[in-house]
């Protein structure tokens, strides 16, 4: 059979099997019509070529021709066929993205938050604990009063220049005095229940006994020869009948450092104040006060017609000032005022040997708790010598001191007003 014309154009080229020749259209006069054409291959049967897969223990050497293929543009390697990008979602399959669990992200961070806290704050209890300077203080003698509930806390504020220079000494007025006196001496007494504290004032100038020295004032205890905050333990403790637990002493030097490092505090000054013995020059009214300002504050004799009381009553007014603001959130909680105030506290204090960094926190708790205020109850005041002296009011002092060493509260009667 011959060819017709149209057979390369035939559409059914794509589909017939190799060397077939195409139906002759109708009609078609060939050499040979007697011959039968051969049946048409239907136009939807493709015939695949046989499958030949390569010997997989055979190695692909230079003479193999390696199948390749292009991804984006670039020719690729390797049989496996490129699978289409899936956007990442629930089974790959181009859905929504499966919500984190948020819980435990906020789980996570906070227990890391809670660690580095945590190492926070013991870095800073050892570092705080390794700058306390303790002395020995506390000494056993017979008649020693018997531990008491709470704690009781002498305080004391010694006129010690150590720490300042010549300039320092003009500016604060301190003058050139050597050697320290105890300028002021308070009694805290802390509730084992947790009630209110009590803070009272010791006036220097009261006329006590002191272990071999007779009767004399009260700083004498820690200034006469022999003497010194031992001393005065022993005195203060038998004369009220109070067994002292810690014991804490501050310096004009860190008396400044401390009111400077806590960024100043409020003071309300009830009348206009100008001692050039002290330094002091102040306005009637409530005012922020630095710590040179603070210092002739506490230590002026201006004022009064007992001067000595007036005194002693700013410096529990300030006292209670400053551990406030030393103990309120925006310092305790700012490492920029708080570093600065516990290495500033650390070195301006002197504490007993058995005091140590939670004994001082529990301290400024306790006087940011609105302490009650009050001083010694007084009957006279004697003229000596020459020397003017403070009498107690024997029977309120006792129950005074005989409220605090029971831990109760005081009888109002005996509280100053």
């Amino acid at each position: 059979m011959s060819e017709w014309p149209g057979a390369e154009n035939d559409r059914t080229r794509v589909v017939r099997p190799r060397g077939q020749q195409p139906p002759p259209p109708p009609g078609w006069a060939g050499s040979d019509r007697s011959a039968a054409p051969p049946p048409p291959v239907p136009p939807t049967q493709r015939v695949p070529p046989p499958p030949q897969e390569p010997p997989r223990d055979r190695r692909l050497d230079e003479t193999t021709v390696r199948k390749v293929s292009r991804v984006y543009g670039r020719v690729r390697s390797g049989r496996t066929p490129i699978q289409p990008l899936r956007r990442r979602g629930a089974g790959g399959d181009g859905g929504p993205r499966p919500p984190r669990n948020v819980g435990k992200i906020i789980v996570r961070s906070l227990a890391v938050f809670v660690a580095l806290l945590l190492v926070s704050a013991i870095g800073l209890y050892v570092w705080v604990s390794s700058r306390i300077d303790g002395i020995e203080v506390f000494e056993d003698y017979e008649g020693r009063p018997a531990e008491t509930p709470g704690q009781d806390w002498l305080l004391v504020g010694s006129d010690s220049r150590a720490g300042l220079s010549a300039a320092q000494r003009r500016k604060l007025a301190t003058g050139r005095a050597a050697g320290k006196r105890t300028d002021t001496m308070m009694l805290l007494h802390i509730p084992e229940n947790g009630g209110r504290p009590t803070l009272v004032s010791l006036p220097r100038d009261s006329l006590v006994p002191i272990d071999g020295h007779g009767r004399d004032k009260l700083n004498a205890a820690y200034s006469v020869k022999g003497g010194g905050p031992k001393l005065l333990v022993r005195t203060v403790e038998k004369v009220t009948g109070i067994r002292i637990d810690h014991y804490m002493e501050i310096g004009f030097a860190g008396f400044v450092q401390i009111v400077d490092a806590v960024g100043g505090v409020e003071i309300c000054v009830k009348q206009n104040i100008k001692d050039p013995k002290a330094g002091l020059n102040v306005k009637k009214g409530c005012q922020e006060m630095d710590g040179a300002t603070a210092l002739g504050y506490v230590r002026t004799r201006a004022t009064g017609a007992i001067p000595d009381f007036e005194r002693t009553q700013r410096q529990r007014q300030f006292f209670s000032a400053v551990v406030k603001k030393a103990a309120s959130p925006g310092v305790l909680f700012n490492p920029f005022k708080g570093i600065p105030l516990a290495a500033a506290a650390t070195d301006a204090v002197t504490v007993d040997k058995d005091t140590g960094t939670f004994d001082l926190l529990s301290l400024g708790l306790a006087m940011s708790d609105d302490p009650v205020n009050t001083v010694v109850p007084t009957a006279s005041f004697p003229t000596i010598n020459g020397v003017n002296y403070v009498q107690w009011d024997r029977e309120k002092a006792l129950r005074l001191f005989n409220a605090l060493a029971e831990d109760k509260p005081v009888p109002k009667d005996v509280l100053a007003k």
